[in-house]
């Protein structure tokens, strides 16, 4: 594979995406706007939403993977999650086309079905979760993120880009942020049940986003990657029948995720290979 951009570099899932391609022989230009060290990496420090500096970035550069992103609406105002993450997003894409790359792959987030950052309690409409989902957007960062994903059907229409934009679970390695929520879910698994206690190790979460580059067949799409087991030390089923009581769905054995994988399979030929297997 030629020349990689990867924006957000500096961030959890960046720097896994960053070293994948490094250990796989592949030429990094990794953006930050933070200060960054890579050995092998070409650094460039500057602002995705920034389109000289994009545009320098992109220098003899042949495919993107974008996560440069603020990751949640927790820690910041409403208005700066939305304008940053959409505005990031079209710039790195709009160069992108612009520059004569064809092949982007973009984070996007499971918080785009709206039930993470809810007010207040929602439930699934069914299950296994899919990308044709009903969303319930209540949050600036689950919207930014349903733009960030029209904007890349935009840029397809626009540019021939192939996207493929991965909804994300939640991310952590397994000695921190991984052990933490596992204990929690243990403990109180209502915590865990807006993100139906899914999960994806940092690794196989910058593998998945290396793997989107290389998508069976062009066009726009969208997928989730997640481990293929959850968090919680409880049967799925059971889970769902005290938190989601009435969703649609059929019978989740064991500690099946209750969210298809398939077109993750099929389509990038991602299966998570980090499965946590602690317990509390």
């Amino acid at each position: 594979m030629p020349r990689v951009l990867v924006t957000g570099a500096g961030g959890m899932i960046g720097r896994a995406a960053v070293d994948h391609l490094l250990a796989s022989g592949v030429p990094v230009t990794a953006l930050s706007n933070v200060p960054l060290e890579s050995d092998g990496a070409r650094v460039v420090i500057g602002d995705a939403r920034d389109p000289g500096v994009v545009a320098g970035a992109l220098d003899d550069v042949d495919a993107v993977i974008h996560l440069a992103a603020i990751p949640s609406p927790l820690s910041d105002p409403a208005e700066l999650v939305f304008a940053l993450n959409t505005q990031a997003t079209f710039t790195v894409l709009d160069q992108a086309g612009r520059a004569g790359v064809r092949r982007v792959a973009l984070a996007s987030s499971y918080a785009i079905c709206g039930l993470p950052f809810a007010p207040h309690r929602l439930t699934m409409p069914y299950l296994p979760i899919d990308a044709a989902l009903p969303l319930q957007i209540h949050d600036a960062y689950a919207l930014s993120k349903r733009v960030d994903e029209e904007t890349a059907a935009m840029m397809r229409r626009r540019y021939d880009l192939t996207v493929v934009a991965l909804r994300l679970p939640f991310v952590g390695s397994p000695s921190d942020r991984l052990a933490s929520a596992a204990r929690r879910y243990a403990d109180d698994p209502l915590t865990g049940a807006n993100d139906v206690w899914s999960y994806l190790d940092t690794r196989d979460a910058g593998r998945a986003m290396v793997a989107a580059l290389t998508p069976a067949s062009p066009g726009c799409h969208v997928i989730y990657v997640a481990a293929p087991t959850t968090l919680a030390p409880y049967p799925t089923d059971d889970l769902l029948a005290r938190f989601h009581p009435g969703t649609p769905r059929p019978s989740f054995p064991g500690r099946t995720v209750p969210i298809d994988l398939a077109p993750a399979r099929e389509l990038i030929g991602f299966t998570a290979r980090h499965i946590f297997e602690g317990r509390p």
